[in-house]
């Protein structure tokens, strides 16, 4: 029997990839949309702790288990911002074209272009659950002035991945998913599910 399980966030896209991952666990993902939940307010400035308002905020409006993820951006010259507002960098409305002119601009003439891609998952069983399921990914590389590639969204075009020498926007999707941020928190996040044989109870 499957779990209906609430995706806190109305971005097709993770929709289908959660979706994906998690069917043959058993768990059936719906999005907050569908459910006619809205987003939750993000107003901390850590990752998981936005990523936990998102997950209670969705188990609470619907009394289903909720999964949630809190990803972005950190840079090491600018002491880790953009970080949780990276969506944001440039301000509103939100642009990925102006979040990365941004970002550029702000390390003009610096010479450390350090930086890391940082997502966190959280997985509760209900509003109240006092031990939600939680697993984080960190895929390091640095930032280039010049964005290369096709693929990807966000800063990808500015990211060049530590291992490929490739942009986040360069690598073929499977190769990123291997290498990414994202990719690494939902292996680990599997792992937690099948090790501790969730229950929504």
């Amino acid at each position: 029997m499957s779990v209906r399980l609430v995706l806190a966030s109305n971005n097709a896209g993770k929709l289908r990839e959660f979706r994906r991952l998690l069917e043959p666990l058993g768990f059936d993902v719906v999005s907050q949309a569908e459910l006619g939940i809205g987003e939750a307010d993000e107003p901390h400035p850590t990752f998981i702790e936005n990523a936990l308002v998102k997950a209670r905020h969705a188990c609470d409006r619907s009394g289903l288990p909720a999964l949630a993820d809190d990803s972005g951006i950190c840079v090491d010259a600018l002491g880790g911002a953009p970080g949780v507002r990276s969506a944001r960098f440039a301000g509103e409305p939100s642009s990925d074209a102006r979040n990365n002119i941004a970002l550029i601009d702000a390390l003009r003439g610096v010479a450390d272009r350090r930086a890391h891609y940082y997502c966190v998952l959280v997985l509760a069983r209900h509003a109240a659950d006092p031990q939600p399921l939680i697993a984080e990914g960190i895929w390091h590389g640095t930032v280039v002035d010049t964005p290369r590639g096709a693929g990807g969204f966000g800063y990808d075009p500015h990211f060049e991945d530590r291992q490929t020498g490739l942009t986040g926007a360069e690598l073929p999707l499977e190769r990123k998913n291997e290498l990414s941020h994202r990719g690494q928190a939902m292996r680990s996040l599997i792992a937690r599910i099948g090790a501790e044989a969730f229950d929504v109870r």
